[in-house]
């Protein structure tokens, strides 16, 4: 084995205040630095040549360290290897889910007609719960596969091409898309931090009360704010996001189970509880009292919806975030410092900002004409429009931020295509004859009153799968049972009532239900599976609730 005697000399010396520079003669260069720097001569004999490398230092003055060896022989240096290029992320569909989908879209295209729906009506069932099996399964991202649904129909000549994007003109997945929007100047602008760190400070000792002043604070805005996309999508997500940030808890690097996966989880699913709290809560409820009103004839008062619904609703508000602390806790439970800490970042940011202000502004107008639309005859949306217009034209947000929010757009096509295919489900009558099939199954059983309106209830619930909004839900099935369940014995305002609450709830099933769902799945704290498996979980406990506790207290009240 060769062996490589060194011989060491130090000498140090001062290098001259000047910009790098190079000096090459031969086999011997040197590098002249600025201050602060080491210089090391290595000389090598046989050949001899000697290096000045530059290295750094934070403590010493710059001096010239020179080392000077000999070998009487060498050793071969080995070159180390190559690393391997990185791999490239997969390209294309995941052939797996992707078949699931297609298959179950052939399967039902196949099955014969059942006697009383149309072949076309058939056939875009076949598309839509093939495309909802894509979007559960994700063999692309979800944008993609719901415009594949709608290629489908077009291709098939199931839809025209104006009735199958009819959808992109609707409201509702604009309002959606430009609750991301205004997300992004909160984060942006720092707002979000600042309010987030006012939560902490108050109440960010434990998640579980950080959680509990969120959930109550949106069901104190939710009757003077009646659409749920506008208020859980365009309030209080952003804030969940700056509060999910503020206390460490990201999408992407691991830290979503910190605190964001739970509260995330909760405020979506208390907002179909606060929805159904009050006549104002969601735009739908008003079509159900109206609907009430044209089958039994009877009024649903404001007063008269909050008085039934406060109860229940209360307990849903309490046991549901205590539920999914249990069985969908945050790795995050205690915090003692944060409140601590959380004034502190307060102190260090300062008084308000210029775009602070100016979002803060911006917010409070929105909001205001969300309260007061109905007065001033301006729409959720139109309200959301002028909000963002006033950031854009303050540079507070810019079009092409916008433009970069791809979640927003990707969540206005899926959200957009769900709707256009589960509204012409309902045009081409598959939806009136479902209901007339239940509703005649359920009367030929000759059950007690109770007995069959729980059926109705749980068929008209579970049912919502197929729906991506409340309101098409609604004008489609509400009708339909509350006549069935009235004449089966069902006292006629409790029915109606119980279905309206049920329209709200029913929101909470899945990621597209309710115009507050995609808002928060597209936060991206949540996998799609535990969003429908916890869905599923608490669907249950609100049943158990609003007909068990709101069961005792309607009886209380005389409705029954």
């Amino acid at each position: 084995m060769a062996t490589l005697p060194l011989t060491t000399s130090l000498r140090l010396r001062p290098l001259p205040k000047q910009s790098p520079s190079i000096r090459s003669n031969g086999l011997h260069r040197s590098i002249s630095l600025k201050p602060n720097t080491f210089s090391p001569l290595l000389s090598l004999k046989t050949p001899t040549f000697s290096h000045r490398i530059p290295t750094f230092s934070p403590t010493f003055s710059h001096r010239l360290l020179s080392v000077r060896a000999s070998a009487a022989s060498s050793a071969p240096v080995p070159v180390p290897a190559k690393p391997d290029p990185p791999k490239s992320p997969p390209v294309g569909a995941a052939i797996a889910p992707l078949t699931a989908s297609i298959a179950t879209g052939i399967i039902l295209w196949l099955i014969p007609v059942p006697s009383g729906v149309s072949k076309v009506a058939w056939q875009l069932l076949a598309i839509f719960l093939a495309t909802i099996v894509g979007i559960i399964t994700q063999p692309l991202p979800l944008g993609a596969v719901a415009l594949m649904g709608l290629g489908a129909c077009v291709l098939t000549k199931t839809l025209t091409f104006a009735a199958a994007f009819s959808a992109f003109g609707d409201p509702i997945p604009w309002l959606i898309a430009l609750a991301f929007f205004f997300a992004r100047g909160f984060i942006k602008t720092g707002l979000g931090n600042r309010i987030a760190y006012q939560f902490v400070k108050l109440f960010g000792s434990s998640s579980l009360g950080l959680g509990y002043s969120l959930v109550f604070s949106e069901a104190l805005l939710a009757p003077a704010i009646p659409s749920v996309s506008a208020r859980a999508g365009g309030i209080f997500l952003p804030l969940v996001k700056s509060l999910c940030v503020a206390c460490g808890s990201n999408v992407g690097d691991g830290t979503e189970g910190k605190l964001g996966s739970w509260l995330m989880l909760t405020c979506f699913q208390t907002s179909v509880i606060s929805s159904a709290m009050f006549l104002t809560a969601m735009a739908a409820n008003p079509l159900s009292a109206n609907l009430t009103f044209n089958t039994i004839q009877k009024t649903i008062g404001w007063t008269d919806w909050a008085k039934a619904a406060i109860v229940p609703g209360l307990v849903s508000l309490i046991v549901v975030p205590l539920l999914l602390y249990v069985i969908y806790p945050p790795s995050v439970k205690s915090s003692p410092d944060a409140p601590k800490l959380a004034k502190e970042k307060l102190e260090k940011m300062g008084p308000m900002s210029k775009n602070e202000i100016i979002m803060a502004v911006t917010l409070v107008l929105t909001v205001g004409l969300w309260i007061f639309g109905g007065v001033l005859n301006v729409d959720a949306v139109t309200a959301a429009i002028l909000g963002l217009s006033v950031l854009l034209i303050t540079g507070v947000v810019s079009w092409k931020e916008c433009l970069a929010e791809s979640v927003a757009w990707d969540t206005l096509t899926w959200f957009a295509a769900l709707i256009a295919m589960a509204g012409y489900l309902n045009k081409y009558g598959l939806i009136s004859w479902f209901s007339q099939t239940v509703v005649q199954f359920v009367g030929g059983l000759g059950l007690s009153w109770q007995l069959s309106f729980g059926i109705l209830v749980l068929l008209y619930f579970y049912s919502h799968y197929f729906f991506a909004s409340g309101a098409a839900h609604i004008g489609a099935m509400f009708t339909a049972f509350l006549s069935v369940a009235s004449a089966l014995g069902t006292p006629a305002y409790l029915g109606a009532m119980v279905l309206a609450f049920l329209s709200n709830l029913m929101g909470g099933l899945t990621h597209y239900g309710i115009g507050s769902a995609p808002v928060f799945y597209g936060a991206g704290y949540v996998p799609l599976a535990k969003w429908w498996g916890y869905g599923f979980v608490v669907s249950v406990v609100n049943i158990i609730i609003w007909l068990g506790v709101g069961g005792v207290w309607w009886k209380f009240l005389g409705l029954w």
